[in-house]
């Protein structure tokens, strides 16, 4: 019964992908799910900004105290300090040299806070309009001269196809914990591209993730469907000093230049799932991804916290 079933609940899918031909779909679902209000964490322009771009850059949310301990826990985590957990680490394409950092509320207790701070995760509860939990958390490293680039993609298309997300019912929370600019390979934007859900060509390769968490070629546009969003959208650059954090809706068309400057590019890496949008089976691969690229426990609401980090 089950091998008839499951088919037919994925042609009802609103968001098919992995076909045999790209195609566009409208998004069936809110990107701001809160009605704004006078004690909202975000102000009511702010609101209505990331309602239309799917994004939206946020300043001087953390004190200098804050910013430099977390410089010195990344640091800390990536340079063999801290003994991490079995798997959690990739490495650049070709090289020894660290790319990704997964499981920080795990791994350690600054970041664990710095996942339920109110700063981030209040706002996050807000935009989605529920309790909210962490989906996956990760320390993202570019290092210079060599940091690889990270290829155009909605991160929606692949958590609904290889995870089992649901619906459109997630954002990510990038804090930057170095300076960002134009030419370190800052993360790429297209405003308004969360609209559209594009769904890619081709099938889910067994174990993709092994290979796309160093390149991705799975789940990606093509290159006409990205000249036409960046056509109609443009895209824009998130920069800013280290502190400043990056809230993007999860459909939002997004990537980064590799770095070949001298200088390192990281950032804390945070997606809130609601908790009502829990995963479920994938719906374009034959097995769910592992659970440090997806927390398909239980959802727990996160225990929102207030105050300094240190």
């Amino acid at each position: 019964m089950s091998a008839i079933t499951e088919p037919t609940e994925r042609r009802q899918d609103p968001y098919p992908s992995r076909l045999p031909e790209e195609r566009w779909l409208p998004r069936q679902d809110k990107t701001v799910w809160s009605q704004w209000r006078p004690d909202a964490p975000l102000t009511a322009q702010q609101a209505d900004q990331f309602d239309r771009d799917g994004f939206l850059v946020l300043k001087d949310l953390f004190t200098p105290e804050e910013v430099k301990a977390l410089m010195a826990e990344s640091a800390a985590l990536r340079g063999g300090e801290r003994t991490l957990m079995e798997g959690s680490v990739i490495t650049e394409p070709g090289s020894d040299e660290v790319r990704t950092v997964f499981r920080l509320p795990e791994q350690s207790p600054l970041f664990d806070r710095l996942a339920r701070d109110r700063r981030i995760a209040g706002i996050a509860r807000f935009l989605l309009g529920d309790e909210v939990y962490i989906h996956q958390s990760r320390l993202n490293y570019k290092p210079g001269f060599t940091g690889k680039e990270f290829y155009w993609h909605s991160d929606f298309e692949t958590w609904h196809a290889e995870d089992g997300m649901p619906r459109m019912r997630a954002v990510s929370a990038s804090l930057l914990l170095t300076d960002n600019d134009a030419l370190n390979g800052p993360l790429m934007l297209m405003p308004g591209s969360h609209k559209t859900f594009i769904a890619c060509a081709g099938e889910t390769p067994e174990d993709n993730h092994k290979s796309s968490l160093k390149k991705q070629e799975v789940g990606v546009p093509s290159h006409a469907a990205l000249t036409k969003l960046a056509a109609e959208h443009g895209i824009h650059a998130a920069t800013g000093k280290a502190g400043t954090l990056v809230l993007f809706d999860c459909n939002t068309m997004h990537g980064s230049n590799g770095n070949i400057t001298p200088f390192p590019r990281s950032n804390a890496f945070f997606v809130f799932n609601a908790v009502s949008n829990r995963l479920e089976e994938p719906f374009g691969a034959r097995k769910p991804r592992p659970d440090f690229l997806a927390d398909r426990s239980e959802p727990k609401a996160i225990d929102i916290a207030s105050g300094k980090l240190v």
